[in-house]
């Protein structure tokens, strides 16, 4: 059973906590069924010193055959109680690790990033190996409580029989986990660290492998191998650290289990040889001695596997309660798609001005291309409002006071290197499976010769971040994929880099006509998309320098010739 949890948690013993309330039902019937197995299990030795004890005195086939049937409820118990128990723990488990990564995943791609210095790699490894590893203690603390009933039947019983066997049970448990817990608490800081290191080298080779065809051109690719053998090396020697810890933390767990099992044995032969316990006492004993080692050895690892639960809860919590960059509004902008850029100041745009109208194409001829990064950026949500200055509006409405949900139905920004993703062309350029314009997108993008190549059309199949298709085919899937949104007002950044020349006049054409009435903002110095643009707007140097038609530019301003020439 379970427990709806909404509440935002501030550190990682805040996420254990969560995890625990919301799983108290499940964890108390797994205590109980796995309580249950160690019952049993400390059962079975008790039983056969109580058959040496009785049946083999009395020599009776009656006592015998009771005795049997004893031993097949002990085993009966053991066996289902271990299965079901087992059974609702994973459950919990699996469940609870699912959580936990999809909120991890959630605030790693939500619109406006957390103030959080982690990559994305980084956020990844959170989100799966640390959300798993929290997610066990959901396992961890029935399984301490089941073995504290072994280790406390096992010293009942041996109490029974001769009260000092029980007290050295009951001493040398509180000892081997009063050593372990210090070596415990080592393993959690090695734990932390290594996870911090194997996450840092996966986000390095997370963008080598994003940057490798640039790094390939301008023959960086070995330094950047260079670079990413340093972290990984850092990495590596860290887990042999932990290796080297966990090593000693279950060597001294074994050794101590030992000694203590090795302790009552020889007890148990020296009370026995006193007669002061029987034959069959003896032999429970011994019985119980061996099988303790195992409740022991579990219940001696549980505050390893606790202190790394806390490690991974302290790491999610990096990303889970962190504060966004910015607070978004609450309001939504007005209908009809009309975009104006008032007095920004960022990076390289200095006291930007410019208004397009509902339904106008309009495009910008940024002489750097880094201007062009910057407005995309500004205008995709990626800087916050508050971050620059300036105002920009939706509808007539602040970018500020809007929600940025609000702002994705209405505004959408097609990066020049927009990913495509592991599955089809189909599932690329309609996500959602709600569009209704994919047969318009995919002919306006000329993205007809790639569905003809294939038997199975849209349905033919893509490989992450498109390897088995060429750059022009990249580009025209990202391309219909934002036609296909048919949102109010569409940014386009550079949509045709990497297209041939007749390609591209036709593409422009085509977006031309496929979003007439409906707001285009298209960053580009493509003379062909230029021509088709209702205007251009001339940015030079942060702010904009001339605003009409490209053939009348062509005619009246000599930089803008030589600045969109191809």
């Amino acid at each position: 059973m379970t427990t709806p949890d909404t509440q935002q948690p501030r550190s990682g013993a805040d996420i254990l906590r969560i995890a625990l309330r919301r799983n108290v039902g499940a964890m108390i019937w797994g205590t109980v069924l796995m309580g249950l197995y160690q019952a049993g299990e400390t059962a079975f030795p008790i039983a056969l010193g109580l058959i040496v004890e009785h049946t083999m005195q009395d020599r009776s086939l009656g006592a015998l055959g009771l005795s049997i049937g004893a031993l097949a409820v002990i085993v009966t118990t053991v066996s289902l109680s271990w299965r079901f128990g087992m059974r609702v723990l994973q459950k919990a488990n699996t469940t609870e690790a699912h959580r936990w990564r999809v909120r991890v995943a959630a605030c790693g791609l939500q619109p406006v990033a957390r103030d959080v210095d982690l990559k994305s790699g980084e956020v990844l490894t959170i989100a799966t190996e640390d959300a798993d590893q929290t997610a066990d203690i959901i396992e961890v603390v029935p399984l301490l409580v089941s073995s504290l009933v072994a280790v406390l039947v096992a010293a009942v019983a041996l109490g029974v029989a001769d009260i000092r066997l029980g007290l050295l049970v009951i001493v040398g448990t509180v000892a081997i986990l009063s050593i372990l817990s210090v070596l415990s608490k080592r393993i959690g800081d090695s734990t932390q660290e290594q996870q911090a290191r194997v996450a840092r080298a996966g986000a390095k080779v997370a963008d080598l492998i994003s940057g490798l065809r640039p790094l390939h051109g301008f023959g960086g690719n070995h330094a950047a191998f260079g670079s990413y053998r340093k972290v990984s090396t850092e990495a590596k020697h860290q887990a042999i650290t932990v290796a080297r810890v966990n090593g000693a933390y279950a060597g001294a767990a074994l050794a101590l289990n030992a000694i203590l099992a090795a302790a009552v044995t020889l007890m148990s032969g020296w009370l026995a040889f006193e007669g002061r316990i029987t034959v069959g006492e003896l032999v429970m004993a011994v019985g119980l001695a061996q099988f303790i080692i195992e409740p022991l050895k579990l219940f001696s690892e549980m505050p390893k596997y606790v202190m790394i639960a806390r490690a991974s809860a302290a790491r999610m919590a990096l990303v889970l309660a962190a504060p966004p960059v910015t607070t978004p509004g609450p309001e939504r902008p007005a209908a009809g798609g009309d975009l104006e850029i008032d007095g920004v100041r960022h990076g390289t745009l200095r006291e930007l001005k410019f208004q397009v109208a509902a339904g106008e194409f309009v495009a910008i001829a940024a002489y750097q291309p880094r201007a062009a990064a910057d407005l995309a950026s500004i205008l995709a949500v990626r800087v916050p409002p508050d971050s620059y200055e300036g105002v920009v509006r939706l509808g007539g409405r602040d970018l500020a006071d809007l929600s940025v949900e609000a702002v994705r139905e209405h505004l959408l920004v097609n990066p020049y290197d927009g990913e495509i993703f592991a599955g089809t062309l189909r599932s690329n350029i309609d996500p959602s499976g709600n569009s209704r314009t994919v047969p318009e997108a995919v002919e306006a993008s000329l993205l007809t010769d790639v569905v003809a190549l294939h038997r199975e059309g849209l349905d033919h199949g893509v490989r992450d971040r498109g390897a088995n298709l060429s750059g022009g085919q990249r580009q025209r899937l990202s391309l219909a994929r934002a036609l296909a949104a048919d949102t109010d007002i569409l940014v386009l950044h550079d949509p045709t880099t990497a297209v041939d020349a007749v390609t591209e006049q036709l593409i422009a054409r085509n977006i031309a006509k496929v979003r007439r009435g409906r707001t285009t903002v298209v960053l580009t110095s493509s003379p062909a998309l230029l021509d088709a643009a209702d205007r251009v707007l001339v940015l030079d140097d942060g702010v904009i320098t001339a605003d009409d038609t490209h053939r009348n530019l062509l005619a009246t301003e000599p930089s803008y010739g030589p600045a969109v020439a191809r």
